[in-house]
């Protein structure tokens, strides 16, 4: 596996990256990426100059996942958006090796900390269909993983739940925010 910015004039890669984030995000969050036209203006804006876009290719250059990062606060803090890999090679590591690339990649644009917001649309985790109001601390403290949820692989590479934002995608349906430094503390 090689990972590798993702090119604009491959417009091989541009297809099957959007190809990907249809397939990868079917299952959970179907509206995130309906179909193939609005996938294409979500990798056709992480082809932007002010964005990281790197792509992980297999051996015969074909699109395993990809991953992107948006600047914020001056540079200071980059969002993980969007991570995705091909449902037939999850669990491989790529997920993984994207984001240990994308963490280098905003350590070399002077970055100090990375985040990923990981929406809780249907129930998968102890804070969805709650009142988060209501002891939002102890929430989180006691959170717990009912369905698979993506916020534990998170966790695994260092991340930190840094927040939530109830009712972000409807009431009940939280966003959980993970953070992670990405330079050390002096």
């Amino acid at each position: 596996m090689k990972i590798t910015s993702l090119n604009k004039e491959n417009e091989k890669h541009v297809y099957q990256a959007a190809q990907l984030l249809v397939e990868g995000f079917k299952d959970n969050w179907p509206e995130a990426w309906p179909d193939l036209p609005s996938a294409l203006e979500e990798v056709q804006e992480c082809l932007s100059d002010d964005r990281i876009c790197r792509v992980a290719l297999d051996g015969q250059g074909e699109v395993l996942g990809w991953a992107g990062a948006i600047s914020g606060y001056k540079g200071n803090v980059w969002e993980l958006h969007p991570l995705v890999v091909h449902p037939r090679h999850r669990r491989q590591g790529i997920a993984t090796a994207l984001v240990r690339d994308i963490e280098e990649q905003v350590r070399l644009r002077g970055g100090l900390t990375l985040y990923a917001g990981s929406d809780d649309e249907n129930g998968m985790t102890s804070l969805a269909y709650v009142d988060l109001y209501d002891d939002l601390l102890g929430r989180i403290r006691d959170i717990r993983n009912i369905k698979g949820h993506p916020y534990e692989f998170y966790l695994k590479l260092g991340f930190q739940i840094i927040g939530v934002i109830p009712d972000a995608n409807g009431l009940g349906k939280p966003d959980i925010l993970l953070g992670k430094r990405v330079v050390a503390w002096k």
